[in-house]
Formats: structure tokens, C-alpha cells, sequence
């Protein structure tokens, strides 16, 4: 079946293709056993050399130059090209795999591969991942058995010509150094940036690398990926903030981790293995107390499959970022929903926000949703209660309509468990104090952001391929001129403006 305005051209084997309208297909080399949605607002694009053979094509996909695509899905707005191939597949919507292969995998929106040669086996990849050259996801055949698979949260960036093992896990944003990788990991350390220490012999972990390091990027990604969302019909919040429920989650058990390493490796001054509890107990206090750590050896276990050292640095100044962005996040939630609702009561504010407990939540596809939320899913799937896609769509769409005043619920939970209050101790002092200390966070957070691009205009490795400063300025544009910073900027000045009218505005 072959929709309104669909145009072919020059292509050889079509069969049992169900297309719908404004399709363009030129030069195809064979279609066979496929739905390509296509509309006037989100037409799709088949090119040259193509071969896709049982697959479903969201609205406004591209795929040419000689794809291969076997038994896949790709949903809206996602585009195949220069000789990629992708088979028994998934690829979420906005993202994009060129030259390179993909098998096996189930990977979440906003994914970006360009690298012909990149190889990406068996993984789960929850979204606004980037993979570079040289990338080998899931070696093949490291054990006995089958292969396993490779489960990254939101933000997966590794390096090139990074080499991982099955299995392994990866908390959201991880980055990982260039190096093969000789272990299975699993890190669930968010924003960390993960080294092989060929030298010493040892895996290192870095916390908050992001914020200590590359603010510019981080910041600069959220927006990106949200301007680049095609859809047409947005009726499923995906999320692209670097702050949300899923990332707030691992920072809180982070801070657990973190202070067990370092209660074990600090204070533990007995041969013998000391209590979890203890090891925590000992941990934070040390933490609490501003002792430098700066030439401790913090080490932890569970990390790598392997017996050598695993290392955390940094691990003070993670500790303390890590809870300010706890609460910079739930004040940043809270005064959103002040704003949107007009209520300046911070104590009506606090009931609203407080009506729910801190909970697990899951990245089903991009969607964020509580993991009692996904349970009752599934009970009412299997109870017969839920018959229908159509059915499961409503929830999706229902959970989704719900999501920013969940999102403030868990957010402002999320802050309290970090400040040791609660809701009904919470005053308008406190929301006067954490707002001073939210806009300090935003400032340094601003600065950040700076800095980190500025290096690149600094760095004399990064000018000597230039002749003149005026040159590299030509090619890269100047760093006054970058219109993400002065985005940024304005939005700190916008902030305090707003934070100096909420210390006015809100009553009890």
C-alpha cells in the first residue's frame, strides 16, 4: 500500500510494504516486509543503495547511502546512514548511527554513532549517548556461556577506541577515558569519569567529573538534545535534563558508597573487615568534618571483576557537590512549580511537594516513571485489566501528563533526605537560606561553564594550528560571541532577579 503523495524512484524490489503518505524512496535496492510511517508534517526518506527487510520506520526517519537494516525498529525522527547497519535493533527517537554496526541492542532517544569504526554489541543504552571511533561495546565470547549484555544510563560517552567487557553497568553520564578496559565494571557512580591506569595497575573513578571539569558540556548537551527533538506530536515527556529523578537517585547512593570507601580506607584501622554501617557511619563523619583527603588512597570494592585496586579521587570535593546539587535541584523544582501555579505560600508549597516519599525510578524509553508506577503496569498486564496497546499507550501518556509534579515530589524529597528535615519543620527561613545558597550554586555553576570552554581558547596546543589568534577566532568564533555562554548568563541574571522577588514574595 503506497500513501498520498509518496514518490519511487529507481528502486528494484518492493514487497509487502505498507507506506504511508509523502514517503520519498530513491534508488532502494530492496524494501520487503516493512510499515513506513510517514505524514505531510513528518515525511520519511529512503535513498540510495538501501536494503531494509522486516522492520517498522517511525514518521520522519531518514535511512540512505547504502543501509542494512534486518529485523529493527527505528522510531520517529531517527536516521541510518553511509553503510550502517543495524539488525535485531531498537534505535530511539532523534538519534542517529553512521557507518557504523549495531546488533542486539536496545537504545533509548538521542543516541548519536558516526564512526565507521565503531561496533556496538548487546547493550542497553538509556539515551543522549555518544559513542566515539573506535568504541568495541561487549567483546565477544568472554566466557563459556552466551554473551552477556551492557547496561549505561543516560548520558553513556565512551572514549576512543575504549574496548568493555559483558557484563557490565553503568551509572547516568559516564564517561569513559580511552583504554581498554581488561574486566567487567560496574559503576554506579553517576557524572564519574572512568580511567584504566595501565601504570599503577588499577581502575580509577572520578565523581562529579562533569561539574569539577566540564560543565560546558554537560549544560550545553541538555539543550541540545532538546532542540533537536523533531517530534511532532510530544505527548511522552522525554527527559534531557542532566538533573532528574533517575540521576538524583544514583547521587544519593553515591554518597552512601562514597562514604563507606572512605571509612574503610581512613578510618579502619583494624586488619578486620569492619560493618557496612560502621565503615558509613565513620565515612561521613570524616566527610562532614572538611578533612583533607587529597592524599588518601580511597579505594572500593564491587567495581571491577577483577583483583587489583579500584581508586575514588576527588572523592571531598564530589562528596560536597553532590549534595549541593541535591538541594540545588530541589529548590529549582520547587520554585519552578511557585511560578507556574502563582502560589507564593511556602507552606502550601511544601504540602504539594511532600505528598510523596522518595522512590525508585526507571528510564522505560526515555519516559521516566516511578518504579511502583511500572509494577502496577505490569500486574495489570498480566491480571488482563490492560488488554490493548492502546491501553498501555494511555498510561504511558497518562504517567507522562504527570511527570513534572512527580518530578517536584521526588526533587524537593530528595533535598530533605540531604538537609535531614522534614516537610512539617520546613520553614520560611530555610527556603530563604536555600535560596541565597541556590543562586551561589547557579553562579558557580555559570562560571563553570565558562571556564571550561575557555580552555580551549587558552590551551597553546590548541592554537598552534593557527597562524594568528585572529585566525583561530575566524575558524572557532570568539569566546565572547558564543551564544550558549551568553545564554547562560542571561539566565543567571534572570535568576536573581527572580530569587530577589521570591525572598520578598513568599509567606509562610
Amino acid at each position: 500500500m503506497i500513501g498520498d503523495r509518496s514518490v519511487i524512484k529507481n528502486t528494484r524490489i518492493i514487497k509487502d510494504v505498507l507506506m504511508g503518505t509523502d514517503v520519498y524512496i530513491k534508488g532502494a535496492n530492496k524494501l520487503k516486509n516493512l510499515t513506513i510511517n510517514s505524514s505531510a508534517e513528518s515525511p520519511t526518506q529512503i535513498g540510495e543503495g538501501c536494503e531494509m527487510v522486516n522492520g517498522i520506520i517511525g514518521f520522519g526517519c531518514k535511512a540512505f547511502y547504502g543501509v542494512k537494516a534486518v529485523r529493527f525498529i527505528l522510531a520517529s525522527h531517527s536516521q541510518l546512514k553511509y553503510g550502517a547497519r543495524l539488525i535485531n535493533s531498537f534505535l530511539g527517537d532523534n538519534s542517529t548511527i553512521s557507518c557504523c554496526e549495531v546488533l542486539n541492542s536496545l537504545i533509548f532517544p538521542a543516541h548519536e554513532q558516526h564512526h565507521n569504526n565503531s561496533f556496538l554489541c548487546a547493550s542497553v543504552l538509556m539515551g543522549q549517548s555518544n559513542m566515539a571511533a573506535g568504541a568495541t561495546i561487549g567483546s565477544n565470547h568472554n566466557s563459556r556461556g552466551a554473551d552477556g549484555e551492557l547496561i549505561a544510563g543516560r548520558g553513556f560517552w565512551p572514549g576512543l577506541c575504549v574496548s568493555l567487557k559483558h557484563n557490565s553497568r553503568f551509572a547516568s553520564f559516564t564517561l569513559i577515558a580511552k583504554g581498554d578496559f581488561p574486566a567487567e565494571l560496574n559503576v554506579p557512580i553517576p557524572f564519574s569519569l572512568v580511567s584504566n591506569d595501565v601504570t599503577n595497575d588499577r581502575l580509577v573513578i572520578m565523581p562529579a567529573y562533569w561539574f569539577l571539569y566540564n560543565m560546558y558540556a554537560l549544560a550545553r548537551n541538555a539543550g541540545k538534545y532538546n532542540g533537536r527533538d523533531k517530534r511532532t506530536f510530544r505527548n511522552q515527556y522525554f527527559e534531557y535534563d542532566y538533573l532528574a529523578p533517575d540521576s538524583i537517585n544514583e547521587i544519593l547512593s553515591a554518597l552512601t558508597v562514597i562514604e563507606q570507601a572512605v571509612g574503610e580506607s581512613v578510618a579502619n584501622t583494624s586488619t578486620r573487615k569492619q560493618a557496612k554501617e560502621d565503615a558509613v557511619s565513620k565515612g561521613k563523619g570524616i566527610l562532614q568534618s572538611g578533612k583533607d583527603l587529597s592524599k588518601q588512597e580511597i579505594l572500593v570494592s564491587g567495581f571491577e571483576n577483577s583483583s587489583r585496586k579500584v581508586q575514588l579521587i576527588k572523592v571531598a570535593e564530589a562528596y560536597a557537590l553532590f549534595k549541593e546539587l541535591v538541594v540545588y535541584h530541589g529548590m529549582m523544582e520547587l520554585i519552578h512549580y511557585m511560578e507556574r501555579e502563582k502560589n507564593y505560600s511556602i507552606g502550601k508549597a511544601i504540602v504539594v511537594a511532600s505528598k510523596r516519599k522518595r522512590s525508585a525510578w526507571i528510564n522505560i524509553g526515555g519516559q521516566l516513571m516511578p518504579k511502583p508506577d511500572v509494577d502496577r503496569l505490569i500486574r495489570e498486564i498480566h491480571s488482563g485489566k490492560v488488554k490493548s496497546w492502546e491501553e498501555v499507550h494511555e498510561y504511558y501518556h497518562a504517567r507522562s501528563a504527570e511527570y513534572p509534579i512527580r518530578k517536584l515530589q521526588h526533587a524537593v524529597a530528595s533535598m530533605l533526605e540531604v538537609l535531614g528535615k522534614n516537610a512539617a519543620s520546613f520553614r520560611q527561613k530555610d527556603f530563604e537560606q536555600l535560596l541565597l545558597l541556590t543562586v551561589k550554586t547557579k553562579e558557580w555553576m555559570t562560571k563553570g561553564i565558562y571556564d571550561s570552554r575557555a580552555k580551549d581558547y587558552s590551551s597553546p596546543f590548541r592554537q598552534m594550528v593557527y597562524e594568528t589568534k585572529k585566525e583561530m577566532e575566524n575558524v572557532v568564533g570568539k569566546l565572547k560571541d558564543n551564544g550558549f555562554i551568553e545564554q547562560q548568563e542571561q539566565e543567571l541574571q534572570d535568576f536573581r532577579i527572580l530569587a530577589k522577588r521570591l525572598s520578598t514574595t513568599v509567606s509562610k
